[in-house]
């Protein structure tokens, strides 16, 4: 893990599905002052200006797939392309982060499909220019208020899911790297653990829910860390310890049912009114208008709350949807509503429709049902009956529909919202930087081990790994454990093993690194253990005699790695995890 004692500056990048953005402090502010983080407090958005700390990820690239704009300024300019009917040779892509979730095939050529579905880009390239335009407008800002830092006297930290797999944040990794961040400047921070970190540091008044005496800062307190952003949920269970760090006590549980799923059942809904190649063809054919509904909802998910309305009023593109409705069904808009299930609960009034609120809040039940399905996943662990309060962050998490069911469903925690639940992922990747180690230890999320063959023994194997290396007989494809699912690793833990060359002049040796869904796997093939990586070491010379590899497994930081030395030589042999 890079060490940032000798950075002037730590500056975050929050690279978020629905919203990213930026922070930062300087080494001497944050040995006086932890919470003195500044950002970018001004986006625009269309002709105003709003205080905002983060901006709308998407991008909007030229037919010759160049930067254009990012953020609110893309959004704008895209918006005035569709206007002028010149959006035709333009790429927009938003809401992208979500393609490297629970992605067991991601490569640095995986393509993305941009927002009207008729033109792609290898997501590498999507994902490294947002990154570069962030990094950028950052060193720019810094410029204009005088402070002038340069790239290596920054300790740049790009925030993941937890619940990613390790080539997702490996490409994460590559992309801010091709953007212009030096590898030994650049550390990756697990969103809930930087949240954590961030409310360790805050007064009980900021900590809505934590009145009678509750401070995170209190020796041995357990709780649990929900952090709710735009695509993922991501779960996990933290102590804290006597010299102030942090040890997860249950690995990272999540899935998909962040905010912008509630936008997906939405789109859904339209399409069970006017079909899926209506809608289709209004995405493609009329993308103003899909922008404008997708936009209105945006707005009318944030402001529902649990209170006594009964009504909410939406502004939908009536024109256009009769024009697509008519050419698909020939019946307008307002027919084909009367016509389907949702009839009585939606009714058209002009360019508005009218939804009954409790038919709307039933658009947000998935995703709140499986969120509290995670925690009640969780807390069934008998060695969290400590646990007895709830630490709510992300922006998701501000939803009061979504506080009311945690409540409501665990009437016997605390449940605890910072009052900057939308920045805590933020600002807390900033004095992750400032102090890499406040992680003590983590819980492991999966077993990882390498393919490797023993000597044969028939009572003990399936006779389907049988083979014969240079006479010998052996049993092949077996998972030699490096560490256990559900194991807790102190971070930077090294785990040992020892290889040898097989065959005679040899000049490379190829390491299987596998990891599985078991605690404790038998082989290599078996149904839930997949391929990670196959790291290659190179020798300079080889020899007639069997050779033995000392590989050193580095566990338990944010990102696995592993170091390689000849036996004999006792040199060291570059060896990388080639994950993508």
């Amino acid at each position: 893990m890079a060490n940032s004692g000798n950075h002037l500056m730590v500056a975050a990048l929050d690279f978020g599905t629905t919203y990213s953005g930026y922070s930062f402090s300087l080494r001497d502010e944050f040995v006086k002052d932890p919470l003195k983080i500044q950002a970018n407090p001004v986006w625009k958005a269309g002709s105003r200006q709003f205080m905002s700390m983060k901006t709308p990820t998407c991008l909007l690239l030229d037919d010759k797939r160049e930067f254009v704009a990012f953020g609110y300024d893309a959004e704008n300019q895209w918006a005035d392309l569709l206007l002028d009917e010149e959006h035709e040779e333009y790429y927009y892509f938003e809401r992208f982060k979500m393609n490297l979730h629970n992605n067991k095939n991601i490569t640095s050529g995986m393509m993305l499909e941009d927002i009207t579905g008729t033109k792609r880009l290898t997501a590498f390239d999507v994902f490294k220019l947002s990154i570069q335009y962030l990094v950028n407008h950052l060193l720019d800002l810094l410029k204009t208020r005088g402070n002038l830092v340069r790239h290596h006297e920054v300790q740049w930290v790009l925030t993941v899911p937890a619940i990613w797999t390790d080539r997702a944040k490996k490409f994460m990794r590559s992309c801010a790297e091709a953007a212009g961040i030096p590898t030994d400047n650049l550390i990756l921070a697990l969103e809930p653990e930087t949240a954590s970190i961030f409310c360790q540091y805050l007064s009980t008044e900021k900590l809505k829910g934590s009145q009678s005496g509750f401070t995170m800062p209190s020796e041995g307190t357990e709780y649990m860390v929900v952090d709710l952003g735009g695509g993922t949920a991501d779960i996990t269970v933290h102590r804290k310890s006597a010299n102030g760090q942090l040890k997860e006590k249950h690995r990272a549980m999540g899935n998909n049912c962040g905010g912008t799923s509630i936008d997906k059942r939405f789109l859904e809904l339209f399409e069970e009114i006017v079909g899926e190649t209506t809608m289709s063809s209004l995405k493609k054919e009329s993308p103003l208008a899909y922008l404008d509904l997708v936009r209105e909802f945006e707005s009318q998910k944030r402001t529902v709350e649990t209170g006594t309305r009964i009504k909410l009023t939406m502004s939908i593109p009536v024109v256009a949807l009769d024009e697509k409705c008519q050419k698909v069904h020939k019946k307008d808009f307002k027919t084909l509503l009367e016509c389907s299930p949702h009839s009585k609960d939606i009714k058209l009034a002009h360019d508005k429709i009218r939804i009954n609120v409790e038919f709307f809040k039933k658009l947000f039940t998935p995703s709140i049902d499986g969120v509290i399905s995670l925690m009640r996943e969780i807390f069934r662990n008998k060695s969290l009956k400590e646990v007895k309060h709830v630490l709510m962050v992300g922006g998701f998490s501000e939803c009061q529909l979504m506080q009311s069911a945690v409540r409501k469903a665990f009437p016997d925690q605390r449940i605890i919202i910072p009052e900057e639940a939308g920045l805590s992922v933020l600002k807390g990747a900033v004095l992750f930087g400032h102090k890499p180690d406040y992680i003590q230890s983590r819980v492991m999320r999966c077993s990882y081990g390498v393919k490797t063959n023993v000597a044969w023994n028939e009572k003990k194997y399936d006779r389907k790994h049988y083979v014969v290396m240079e006479g010998e007989e052996r049993c092949d494809n077996i998972f030699s454990l490096i560490v256990g699912k559900d194991e807790s690793v102190e971070a930077g833990m090294l785990v040992k093993k020892s290889f040898f060359t097989p065959y005679k002049h040899q000049d490379k040796m190829e390491i299987n690194v596998y990891v599985s869904e078991e605690t404790t796997p038998g082989y290599v093939d078996d149904d839930r253990c997949f391929l990670l990586c196959t790291p290659i070491i190179t020798f300079s010379d080889t020899c007639e005699e069997r050779r033995w590899v000392d590989v050193e497994f580095v566990l338990g930081n944010t990102e696995i790695d592993l170091k390689a030395h000849d036996r004999n030589s006792g040199e060291a042999i570059s060896a990388k995890f080639n994950l993508i």
